[in-house]
């Protein structure tokens, strides 16, 4: 567990408080490598792209690139204005997705969303391909190794980003400036040589003469393709909150200088490939970046210095989808779209989860699509620009409602916008459906349903939770029922049996798997009966079906626990490996309705010191804990579990994440009237287990004078996939609790009906 913790801190550092969040929130010189490095990058193969489509004609229609090119640069700050207002009026963030739902509607949202994710994880994939072959320019031996490649600089971008949002952007911030120091450097000197006569490339290859001409729909074609430049320009709208206050000033602000640096090294790259008369097909080893450097400068340092640094920001392009990425999973988590896990931050108050997630789905489409650049770029555009209209779109509907100052010149530039890149995602789907922007095209709508899906489990859980019907009853001590498991007659037994005495419960009966424990259990506990289950079926189902031959005979308002003595012989991990048919024993409880699992464990160490007869010693006190995430039927069924304990004292106890969440459960809980304090401990750095360790400890629990029993709520839900959208909280808990001297858990499983 050391070992572990210690690696853990050597690759994401140390954990940060909560309160420390407002240190990690970035200043506009940050910001800018964080949020627009995608953007920047596409510098890097938007005119690629453009030469591509218009060299199949043949060199005269190469001559056209800047003219396209300046078309995709009005559109690009027609959206940079656009998103402008989007900024000003969202300051919470989530950007497309959020002002569609607001305006448009739900379905309208969570088109969006899943447009802005498939982007975000084509982003990462294509622009770490890209880097990988500006690095391959460089370093043509490298070509057979890209897949791994791919992946490793995929890897490092991710690490970087799990430890933390500001620390990845101080580290990329150096390359990215040096990266547009570069370009302009090499656009100035391209400038000032081609006043003279410019420098032409030097290529085996050439265009070829085709017999086609240059006809409107080829200019649209090659439109849709330099539109990879637009690429990253909402990264800032769903980041607004992670930029220091004012916030939506400082976004603002950071987006006119990101899509200003962008235009201008666009099209000037643009202008340059045609003056120096670059070649560039799908065969060509060298970047249109590389071969300008290569005409303007030969192949000295500074060829290689641009290279490395155009490899760099294209590597870092992926940075701003790990910002941009985890915050819109969270934002969808929080409306209950996407796994509640995904709204929780990290040890570094990063959005870890959506980090390794987007880290996955990234190195994925590299290894299917071979690192093939081409390929993937064709994927790329539908979900950017349906992204774009909606967001317009959405923004016309705010200002008509809002009606604020400006509203109508405010909905003109949005609508216009709108109008513009809709028209761009019909020629977008035309030109690339069969290259592979289908197989976007066809993701979107399963992502939707995923995500309705999602949705409609929280929302049936909800109304389960507070159902009027599954009200629990007033059940008090006399409604408990217990069993001990009786493996074999040790210490823990013991202590068990000392447990269970002090609680009281109406009747209590031993089972055991084998008979030669009766002697034993006679000199420990004679007034107990032992029964001792047939053989013939597993363990498992052998106990399952005696426990519900009882539980048939119980009333509906009773309650009965499996009380598991258990002797810990390991730390951690070790001890579920040494005893796995035990633990996936008390696993299997849990979908098992009408009962409830208490766990009594006892360290290897108070085992030995215990005496050999292994007296059963009633604790004189028992304080008894109800963990509380909400009120709720679940909860109040976990109270009255805990109030058939006949604890010395009773309490709820929750550890705040959220002052929003923390305050709704404090007053809930005074509106229910439930006759018991409720403790909201803080949890500087989110980890309920520790903190709830940390409470334990004040009651200084020993085992045998004082107890301390752990009371949780938990969920269970009919269908196994749907485990996946919960945390899992109760059981890392238990894992933790479980090696805490003194402390008895017990889960009360709340069955959610389908």
């Amino acid at each position: 567990m050391k070992t572990q913790a210690a690696f853990k801190r050597l690759l994401v550092g140390r954990p940060m408080a909560s309160g420390e969040l407002g240190h990690t929130l970035l200043p506009k010189t940050i910001a800018l490598p964080v949020f627009s490095s995608d953007a920047l990058s596409s510098v890097a193969y938007a005119s690629g792209e453009i030469i591509l489509v218009l060299g199949v004609v043949g060199a005269a229609a190469v001559s056209n690139i800047v003219p396209v090119s300046m078309a995709v640069g009005g559109l690009l700050a027609i959206v940079v204005l656009s998103y402008r207002q989007t900024v000003r009026a969202y300051p919470s963030g989530g950007g497309a997705y959020t002002v569609s739902y607001d305006n448009l509607g739900m379905y309208p949202g969570l088109l969006a969303a899943a447009a802005l994710l498939l982007d975000y994880v084509l982003t990462v994939s294509v622009s770490t391909v890209a880097g990988v072959d500006a690095l391959v320019s460089s370093a043509p031996q490298l070509a057979e190794h890209k897949v791994s490649l791919g992946i490793f600089f995929v890897l490092l971008v991710a690490l970087a980003n799990l430890r933390g949002v500001r620390e990845s952007g101080t580290f990329f911030a150096l390359p990215t400036y040096g990266f547009i120091l570069c370009m302009y450097v090499l656009l100035g000197t391209g400038f000032v040589k081609c006043l003279g006569g410019c420098p032409v490339v030097d290529s085996t290859e050439g265009y070829g003469s085709a017999a086609g001409a240059v006809t409107l729909l080829l200019l649209l074609k090659a439109f849709s393709a330099g539109t990879t430049a637009l690429t990253g320009v909402e990264a800032i709208s769903n980041g607004v909150t992670a930029f220091r206050y004012p916030q939506s000033k400082n976004a603002a602000i950071t987006l006119v200088l990101m899509g200003s640096i962008s235009i201008s090294l666009f099209i000037g790259t643009s202008w340059l490939a045609r003056s120096t008369q670059v070649v560039f097909t799908h065969t060509s080893e060298r970047t249109v970046i590389a071969q300008m450097a290569e005409a303007i400068f030969g192949e000295g340092p500074f060829f290689y210095v641009i290279n490395a640094l155009t490899a760099a920001i294209l590597f870092l392009a992926a940075n701003t989808a790990f910002a941009g990425f985890p915050n819109l999973t969270s934002i969808l988590a929080i409306d209950r779209f996407l796994p509640r896990q995904l709204m929780n931050r990290g040890d570094r108050l990063v959005f870890s989860n959506g980090v390794i997630i987007l880290t996955f789905f990234a190195c994925l489409l590299i290894v299917l699509f071979d690192a093939t650049l081409n390929r993937l770029i064709q994927l790329y555009l539908v979900g950017v620009f349906i992204s774009f209209t909606l967001s317009q779109a959405g923004m016309v509907v705010h200002w008509r409602k809002s009606r604020e100052k400006g509203w109508r010149q405010s909905a003109a530039i949005n609508g216009f916008g709108a109008t513009l890149t809709a028209v761009v995602l019909v020629v977008v789907i035309q030109s690339k459906f069969l290259e592979g922007a289908y197989l976007v095209i066809a993701a979107i709508p399963v992502m939707i349903f995923a995500m309705r899906s999602v949705h409609r489990h929280y929302a049936e859980l909800k109304a389960e939770l507070g159902h009027p019907e599954r009200v629990p009853a007033d059940r008090r001590p006399g409604h408990q029922h217990m069993v001990i498991l009786v493996e074999r007659v040790d210490a823990a037994t013991a202590r068990a049996v000392g447990y269970v005495r002090s609680v009281r419960p109406a009747d209590l009966h031993a089972v055991a798997f084998d008979d030669s424990v009766r002697d034993d259990w006679a000199k420990l506990a004679p007034q107990v009966e032992l029964t001792v289950i047939p053989t013939g079926e597993s363990r498992k189902a052998r106990l399952k079906k005696h426990l519900r031959s009882l539980r048939n005979d119980l009333g509906r308002d009773d309650f009965l626990t499996l009380v598991v003595p258990e002797v810990l012989r390991s730390k951690g991990l070790w001890q579920i490996l040494r005893q796995p048919g035990l633990q996936r024993l008390k696993a299997s409880f849990l979908r098992e309705p009408g009962v409830q699992v208490l766990d009594v464990p006892l360290d290897r160490s108070e085992a030995q010191a215990a005496s050999e007869t292994h007296r059963s010693i009633e604790p004189a006190r028992n304080y008894v804990l109800v963990l509380v995430g909400g009120v709720h039927n679940a909860t109040l069924q976990a109270i009255e579990y805990a109030e058939t304990l006949r604890p010395t004292d009773l309490r709820a106890v929750s550890f705040g994440l959220d002052p929003e969440a923390t305050e709704k459960l404090g007053n809930d809980w005074l509106a229910s009237g439930i006759p018991h304090p409720l403790e909201i401990d803080d949890s500087p750095f989110r980890d309920i287990g520790g903190s709830l360790i940390d409470y334990v400890h004040r009651f200084k629990p020993d085992g045998v004078k004082r107890v301390v029993t752990v009371v949780m709520p938990e969920f269970i839900v009919s269908k196994r996939r749907h485990q996946l959208l919960h945390g899992q909280t109760a059981l890392i808990i238990k894992s933790r609790l479980l090696f805490e001297r003194g402390v008895v858990a017990v889960s009360v499983p709340y069955h959610i009906e389908d």
